[in-house]
């Protein structure tokens, strides 16, 4: 699922012309034959190795196929082995340049996309990256064993045609801004992968099978349970392309695996591996010490960055019973006194949530603007009345007149309005039965985090249970949203589209697997996806995505939590070497494995 939203939020749009790369808005930085990205060191040396720790929250893998939804591949094995017809640039919102593609023409009409793929292309067992295996990619992403999210995000994609060995077309229902670079975007494998004497197999059936992508790493050697190694294919088709140079510097990449965050830490103060990022402010405030940071061997600095905030968020499920009624979400909502656990617990090291696009164009406040009431009017009554009044602002504990005394007797007076009154030492309806939730996690250190919200709870006579599972039942129940509550970090983007029905869209909230943890099913917010989607300028999107931001708001699908401003990391100043400033855009990760190389290394390029 990781894998997916960040896929989806990596979402293009195109001019309607061939060329060597499309702009959201027809404004690509970098020109036709470029030299390199700015945030590259053409200079940099090849070879050494970075050593990583897993950023998921599993801590073992069991396959090697990220397409699927049973298992548990290992991290950032998607990106290092596969390639896309596209690729991003790590200082632009939404721009993509040919990288597998060496020309991409979108029809006049907007109605199709045509790729022709470099000659010089290949995966890695030798052959040739060819429109069919395009074809083949697509087919099976969208088919009934694979992910249902690529279903979703490719869903007005009408079909993907082979005009010949080289070329290749998409031909999309309608037109829409965003189709031509979704699918640009899309990992592309070998139609081999999976082929025994001469059969495939079934796409959930592929499993340990080594994937045959075209990217510049390879599988190398595993060490189940303990780490896996990525070795940089010295062949790589791609490396001398002006959108590989200075990229991908390392000859391996190791992914170390970890029971917790307090082996991680203790590993990386041993000088295990070479770089952490962190998300715990209780670390980051108290933790980060020792020997090797005050000798400088290991360097702790926060890089600000510009991506947008996402809605890390308390997920509701609105198919339990108890969740369904709007006024029951909300009372929920004030209980929780985020200044509290950001003073007490964070350190006050987070900015919190405050809506679905914060840090973006797309963010809504204030009243609704004519061009927002004018998508709003139709549902009126249909959605909540607060739609049309000022953005939703989370509650506060902090300034005159704040406190969590009166967010409770809010919140007891919307629970009375839902049916929902203190008797016999719990909240009960008219039935008698007591409001009891759970919430679940798949880490035990969870319920230090959560302890606050049920204590304020527990004052309404609402008891929230915490429930601790293994990973691998947490992924099973979340895909089949079988829970109450549970925390989800939704990605954000400077450019929202398709991708957003996955996880607001009526259709995705009966598809198990998908991103619509909160069961919304709700027409009007279908309009205004399909309004966001449609949208053929920014002057056009932007009102769309308020209009959504305000509907979702409102309705208390979610209970924000918090975000980060900046990368909190920690890295081997002995070891690793960058180039400065950090591209804007980048993640931690992404920007250490593609644009870092290894201090002294000698360069075996």
């Amino acid at each position: 699922m990781r894998g997916l939203l960040l896929l989806m939020a990596w979402v293009l749009a195109p001019a309607a012309w061939g060329a060597h790369g499309y702009a959201l808005w027809d404004d690509l930085k970098y020109p036709a034959g470029f030299a390199a990205f700015d945030f590259a060191n053409t200079d940099a040396p090849k070879g050494g190795e970075l050593r990583l720790v897993s950023n998921l929250r599993y801590s073992t893998f069991d396959k090697y196929n990220p397409f699927t939804i049973k298992g548990s591949p290992p991290a950032y094995l998607s990106s290092l082995l596969f390639d896309s017809l596209l690729t991003g640039s790590m200082d632009e919102t939404a721009s993509g340049y040919g990288l597998l593609a060496e020309d991409i023409e979108v029809s006049p009409d907007r109605m199709s996309t045509t790729f022709r793929i470099r000659r010089e292309a290949r995966f890695h067992d030798g052959s040739p990256v060819q429109a069919a295996d395009v074809k083949h990619t697509y087919d099976t992403l969208i088919g009934p064993h694979a992910m249902p999210g690529y279903k979703t995000l490719l869903e007005e994609v009408a079909g993907c045609d082979v005009l010949d060995e080289r070329t290749v077309r998409f031909r999309f229902k309608k037109p829409n801004r965003e189709l031509p670079l979704t699918v640009g975007g899309l990992p592309v494998f070998s139609r081999a992968w999976g082929v025994v004497n001469g059969k495939a197999k079934r796409f959930d059936e592929i499993v340990t099978e080594i994937p045959i992508g075209s990217g510049p790493y390879k599988v190398g050697p595993v060490r189940f349970g303990k780490d896996i190694t990525y070795v940089r294919d010295p062949q790589y088709w791609g490396r001398n392309l002006n959108v590989k140079r200075g990229i991908h510097n390392f000859d391996r990449i190791t992914v170390k695996l970890y029971r917790d965050s307090t082996a991680r830490l203790e590993a990386l103060k041993a000088g295990e591996f070479d770089m952490m990022t962190f998300y715990s402010a209780g670390d980051w405030a108290r933790r980060v010490t020792g020997r090797k940071f005050d000798s400088g061997e290991l360097v702790k600095r926060a890089f600000e960055h510009r991506q947008p905030a996402g809605f890390q968020s308390y997920v509701l499920n609105t198919r339990r019973p108890q969740l369904r009624d709007i006024r029951v979400r909300e009372a929920l909502g004030l209980a929780m006194d985020f200044d509290y656990m950001n003073r007490q617990l964070f350190y006050r090291g987070y900015p919190r949530v405050k809506d679905l696009f914060g840090n973006t164009d797309c963010s809504a406040s204030g009243m609704p603007s004519p061009e927002e009431l004018a998508l709003l009017a139709p549902w009126r009554g249909k959605v909540p009345d607060t739609v049309f009044g000022p953005m939703y602002v989370p509650p506060s504990t902090e300034g005159p007149g704040q406190s969590l005394r009166a967010n409770l007797r809010r919140a007891q007076a919307l629970l009375k309005e839902a049916g929902w009154e203190y008797r016999d030492g719990a909240l009960r309806n008219a039935k008698g039965e007591p409001m009891v939730l759970e919430y679940l996690d798949s880490k035990e250190g969870g319920v230090r985090t959560i302890t606050p919200w049920m204590r304020a709870l527990e004052k309404l006579g609402i008891q929230l249970r915490f429930v601790s599972v293994d990973f691998a039942l947490y992924q099973q129940r979340q895909d089949k949203f079988e829970f109450d509550v549970i925390t989800i970090n939704f990605p954000g983007t400077h450019n929202p589209g398709q991708q957003l029905a996955e996880v607001f869209g009526s259709k995705a909230a009966d598809v198990e697997g998908s991103g619509n943890f909160m069961g919304v099913k709700n027409p009007a917010v279908d309009a205004l996806l399909a309004a966001v989607v449609g949208a053929k300028t920014k002057q056009e999107l932007v009102p769309a995505c308020r209009a959504l931001d305000r509907v979702i708001m409102h309705s208390h699908y979610l209970i924000p939590q918090w975000t980060l401003s900046a990368h909190r990391m920690a890295y081997s100043a002995k070891r690793l070497a960058f180039k400065e400033p950090m591209p804007p855009y980048a993640g931690a990760e992404e920007w250490v494995m593609y644009t870092w190389w290894a201090r002294g290394a000698p360069d075996v390029r």
